[in-house]
Formats: C-alpha cells, sequence, structure tokens
C-alpha cells in the first residue's frame, strides 16, 4: 500500500471505554476502526459441479482474494493469494473445477477475466492491455463462456463467445450502435439490447441473429430493463414502468409479439432470473430500501417457503445448477451478511460464515430505523436514522447527514461499517434519500434532473433541520458527509449553504462538474447522452449551469472545516478533482485535511487504506465536530 496524508495530525489521544452511563441507560464497548475491520466481507457462491464446495470472495487477508468452502460448512481455502489487486470469485466451470475470476488494477476498472486451471496456475484469458471484458453467462451445453469486450471499439462492448477447451473467441455481436448488451437466449438466437435515453426512458430491443431484424419492445415513454429469457427460448421478460410509478415484470412472446403482465408489486421489482433448469423464479423486490426476495415453483406458481432468520433478513440467493441447493446471505443494517446453504430436498440448512468480528458485541451495533421528514415544499423525503445507544435527552450527540452515491443511488438498509462505526462512537447519521433518489416512484426519481446542487441540497438541509428537532441531538453539531455525487454534495452545501453545516467530509466528490463531464470514461458511451441530459451537456450552453453549481468555481465561500479522501485511480471522479478543491479551500484559512490513497480507485477496498481512511474521519470530527480530544482505540 502507498499512502500519502496530509494535514493529518497523529495524536494519540484518549478515550474511555466502557464507562458507566447511568443516562442513556446502556453501557455500550467503543470498538476501534482496525476491529471494525476484523470483519469479513464475504460475496459471491457459485456451486461446484457436484455441490460439494462453494467458490467465494473474502476480504480476511485485508484485500479481497477468492476461496473455496464446503457447502455444509467448513474451513475456508484460500486460491489467489494477491497482496494487491483484488481477485474477485465469479464461477466454477460447469463440467470441472476450473474457477473464473475478474481483477481490474487496484481500482482503475479495466477488468479482465483469468481462469484459475486445475493444476493452480492463473491465468488471464481476456489480456488486451487496455480493454474491460466482462463475464456473461455459461452456454447451455457448458462449453463455452460469453462475454463482453470493448476491444474492438473502446466505446462499445461487442458479445463473444469464448472456447473453454482453449480460450479461442469467436464475435457472436458486433456493437455498431451503442446499444447495451442485457441478455442472451439458451440457443445464441435472440439477444435482449438497450438504450438508455435518460433517467425515465430506456429502450429495449430484441435482435433476431436468424433474420438479422431488431425489433423494438417498448412503445412509450417508460424505464424498462431486461431480466431473463425462458429456457425455452419462447419468452423474453422485462420490467417497466410504463403507466405506473413503479416497475412491474412484462413478459414478450418472441414468436407472437404478444406482451404480458406477469408480476406488480407496490415498490420497484429491480431483479428476475431463473434458474439453470427454469424449475424456479427469483425475484427481488426494492421494498423500502430493503430487498424482499420472493422464490416461485415455476411449476406450480407458487412461492416457496424461505428459511427464517429472527431480526434478520435474506439479502441474495443463488442455487445450484441441478436446483438442489440454495446458497442465500442473510443480514440487516445492525449485522453483516453471512452466507449459509439449504437444501431443498431435505430442508438442512448450513451457516457457512461468521462474519461479524468476535471482539463486537452484536448488542452494541444499532439497529437503523426508517423516518420521513417534510421538505421545504412539502415533499416527504425518505431516510434512515442511526441513534447510538448512548444518547439521550440529557445526553445529546453530533450527527452527520450522510448523502449516497449516483446522482440516483438510494441509501439501503444494509449493513455499512462506516457508519456503524461512527454510530458507536457517538455520532447519530441521518442517511437522507433526497429527491432524486432511486426506489420511490419514477416521479420522485426524475425530480433533481438538471437540478443538482439545488433543491437536492435543501432536502439535505431539511435533514440536518430535522436532526436538530430531535431531542437527543446536539443542533449546533451538525455536519454533512457522502461519497461520489454525495460527495458532491457535501461540497455543495458547504459552499452555497455555507452556515448550515458545522463540518463537511467529502470523499471522492465531484467539484467539477465541466470537466467530470467531459471526462467519463469512453466505455460510459452508451450511456453519456443520458448524463447530458439529466446533468447537463458540458459542450453546450449548458455549461454555464455546470458552471455556476460546481463548487471549485465558488471554494472562496468555504467556511467550516473540510476533509477529502480520493483513489488516485479513480476513473469517474479524476484526483485532479479533490487537488484542486483541497487548494482553493486552504487559500480561505479554513482547516482542511486530505487523504489520498494511491492503490485505490472509486471507492476503498484495502481494509489497510479503509482504516487510514476512517479513523482519519473519526479524527477529524472529533476535533472539528465534537471539539474534544476523544481518542480512536
Amino acid at each position: 500500500m502507498k499512502t500519502k496524508i496530509f494535514g493529518l495530525t497523529f495524536l494519540t489521544l484518549f478515550f474511555s471505554c466502557k464507562k458507566e452511563n447511568k443516562i442513556a441507560q446502556k453501557e455500550i464497548s467503543h470498538y476501534s476502526i482496525e476491529q471494525f475491520m476484523g470483519n469479513e466481507s464475504v460475496g459471491g457462491g457459485s456451486f461446484s459441479g457436484d455441490n460439494s464446495k462453494l467458490l467465494v470472495t473474502s476480504n480476511r487477508t485485508g484485500i479481497y482474494n477468492v476461496y473455496t468452502v464446503p457447502a455444509k460448512g467448513g474451513e475456508m481455502t484460500q486460491i489467489t493469494k494477491s497482496d494487491s489487486t483484488s481477485f474477485l470469485a465469479i464461477s466454477y466451470f460447469p463440467q470441472d473445477n476450473r474457477m473464473l475470476l475478474s481483477a481490474d488494477d487496484n481500482g482503475d476498472e479495466i477488468d479482465h477475466l483469468y481462469v484459475r486451471e486445475l493444476e493452480g496456475i492463473i491465468k488471464d484469458i481476456t489480456p488486451d492491455k487496455v480493454a474491460k471484458s466482462d463475464f456473461y453467462s455459461w452456454s447451455k451445453d457448458d462449453k463455452h463462456l460469453y462475454y463482453g469486450s470493448n476491444k474492438r471499439d473502446p466505446k462499445f462492448f461487442d458479445v463473444y463467445k469464448m472456447f473453454i477447451d482453449n480460450y479461442s473467441s469467436e464475435m457472436l455481436y458486433q456493437n455498431n450502435d451503442g446499444l447495451d448488451f442485457s441478455g442472451m437466449s439458451d440457443d445464441e438466437n435472440y439477444f435482449a439490447l438497450s438504450r438508455t435515453v435518460n433517467r425515465n426512458d430506456s429502450d429495449l430491443f430484441i435482435y433476431d441473429a436468424s433474420s438479422k431484424q431488431t425489433i423494438k419492445i417498448n412503445d412509450n415513454l417508460s424505464a424498462n430493463s431486461a431480466q431473463d429469457f425462458s429456457k425455452d427460448n419462447s419468452k423474453f421478460y422485462y420490467t417497466t414502468d410504463e403507466g405506473s410509478e413503479f416497475s412491474y415484470l412484462m413478459s414478450y412472446d418472441l414468436k407472437t409479439k404478444e406482451k404480458k403482465k406477469i408480476l406488480e408489486k407496490s415498490w420497484d421489482i429491480i431483479g428476475v432470473r431463473f434458474t439453470s433448469e427454469g424449475n424456479y423464479m427469483i425475484v427481488y423486490v426494492n421494498e423500502d430500501g430493503k430487498n424482499a426476495i420472493e422464490v416461485m415453483d415455476t411449476n406450480t406458481n407458487k412461492l416457496i417457503t424461505l428459511p427464517s432468520f429472527e431480526g434478520k433478513s435474506v439479502t441474495n440467493v443463488g442455487f445450484s445448477d441441478d436446483e438442489t441447493w440454495m446458497r442465500m446471505y442473510v443480514g440487516g443494517s445492525h449485522t453483516p451478511s453471512d452466507l449459509f446453504t439449504y437444501n431443498l430436498k431435505t430442508t438442512e440448512q448450513y451457516r457457512i460464515t461468521n462474519v461479524l468480528n468476535d471482539d463486537i458485541n452484536p448488542n452494541d451495533l444499532v439497529k437503523a430505523k426508517l423516518v420521513r421528514y417534510k421538505s421545504f415544499d412539502g415533499l416527504e423525503i425518505p431516510s434512515i436514522y442511526y441513534l447510538p445507544h448512548q444518547a439521550s435527552k440529557a445526553k445529546k450527540v453530533p450527527a452527520m447527514v450522510w448523502v449516497h452515491g449516483g446522482p440516483g443511488g438510494q441509501t439501503r438498509q444494509n449493513f455499512n461499517f462506516a457508519i456503524q462505526y461512527l454510530v458507536n462512537h457517538g455520532y447519530a447519521v441521518l442517511a437522507v434519500n433526497n429527491r432524486g433518489s432511486s426506489g420511490y416512484g419514477k416521479t420522485f426519481y426524475k425530480m433533481d434532473d438538471k437540478n443538482h446542487g439545488e433543491k437536492d441540497l435543501q432536502d439535505c438541509v431539511e435533514g440536518k433541520n430535522w436532526l436538530a428537532r430531535q431531542p437527543e441531538i446536539d443542533g449546533d453539531k451538525i455536519g454533512i458527509i457522502g461519497g461520489s455525487y454525495g460527495g458532491y454534495m457535501t461540497m455543495a452545501a458547504l459552499t452555497y449553504r455555507p452556515e448550515e453545516f458545522d463540518v463537511g467530509v467529502n470523499l471522492f466528490g465531484v467539484t467539477n462538474w465541466i470537466r467530470t463531464l467531459k471526462s467519463i470514461p469512453p466505455y460510459w458511451e452508451s450511456i453519456r447522452e443520458a448524463l447530458y441530459k439529466e446533468l447537463g451537456d458540458p459542450f453546450s450552453a449548458d455549461s454555464v449551469r455546470l458552471r455556476r453549481i460546481s463548487p471549485l468555481f465558488h471554494a472562496e465561500k468555504v467556511t467550516k472545516p473540510l476533509i477529502v479522501l480520493q483513489g488516485s485511480k479513480d476513473p469517474r471522479v479524476l484526483q485532479v478533482e479533490s487537488d484542486e478543491i483541497v487548494a482553493a479551500v486552504k487559500k480561505n484559512g479554513v482547516p482542511v485535511e486530505y487523504v489520498l490513497f494511491e492503490d485505490e480507485g472509486h471507492g476503498f477496498r484495502k481494509k489497510e487504506n479503509q482504516i487510514v481512511a476512517y479513523s482519519s474521519v473519526l479524527k477529524f470530527l472529533n476535533t472539528y465536530l465534537k471539539k474534544e480530544n476523544d481518542s480512536i482505540n
């Protein structure tokens, strides 16, 4: 790891742990960032051909590596042993124990596909140095894999078929129209393609390889998303919000062109897929910021009963190829997700991981509470609230408004170690889903189009005002924090509403929209126009407004302490965005701290970097928001 830290002090300060707290009526322990980072993050879960093992990704060594683990539980076996670049598990090969993996170069997002051969050698099977390759699926006959690559044209992804016996490839679809590949039928005849027009308008197409015809599926302005093809290659399934606030599931008959509504919920259906033999359909619903999962038996059209976990939710599921085993991730806002397996025939259930650090008492963590408050114009803003156990009317605590990335993202009811770390150390957190956030209907979703840094910022200010009215909150000590678009909102708050928040934490946030929109990666070409329609075209008269809402050009207005964190390999928000805002704000005589990681991209993956990042954030908040000499263990 190479880390540069600017403007940070390394004072060892004292913080009393397990101090008796009669006022808050609950004694808790305060945990160091090292203890929080002692939690393990596990992902993936491809079953081996004989269902005896799972292929997973874990960061237990400090960065992500690939492991195998027995399907009934046991010790993990480390497969990749990288100490720099993270390797992610994709899948076992269908008919042998070779493993398909993915990795980029320390966050540069130029992903390559790798194979871990049976003898242990790891081979790059998409070695084009500057090309990005994404795995799509395995073929029905298990002899090929499908992937996308922009090696022909950096702007567009073509679809390739790779022969797994010698890793040679042939192109199946040449993307001359700038469309996004969204799926393919098992017989390789039908390709689902999409085009993002703007935030609330995306088109779906079916390309028929036999006739060379491309047919548009949707007729009206609506957001549409490809989901899956039926296993008999007769139907295509997609979600749409046509005529509705929320997305629902439709089928499209590939021969007759008939459309039929299949399933509708009171929230967005965000994902649908069929298992390998088509006997089960998995449905994901974004239910007020939390995954609600249903698994339907397609032969009976009845839901199967998923195992229940007291106080926790099933957040993700996957099936073995023979559909006899299921793997599940189970967690909540107050507990990181653990991996379980479940045998559908015997109903045997096995816990595979226990990712919470043994040093941490789970009762000391805080469960999120859903709240809603009215903004300046009466619009209701959904938010997720974390109140420290030690907070009370007699012992008020400082607070942070947390802003998600995007634009158009959503803070969800998932475990967030950074939030729990701040809350454990006495900071309330209100995670605001300001107008423009996804998950609350298409009207809400488009409310900040070409309005960024204005009404969405006012929603965050009203979140601060809501916090200040809470009896447990010290209204004179409220800051704002966010990453990416949330980092932009932090800088917008300090620039355009300089007296509202007491401090700002900017995690790799945009500060110059003109530069950012001009420098988006070439492989984002298919969504470039949609971004311009939402945010503004930097090559047009929109540049006047983009300059007006870019904090860099108004940095002289910043009067409150600021900390900025950035990865130098970030291809989305370039390092210069943070370099320049730090230099500009320092001219105001304002306390500014800068943490720069030379081996990170858009977000921080390595544990040692996360430790530096979030311990620096807490020290900053203790110094400038709490204004106490609290130490970090």
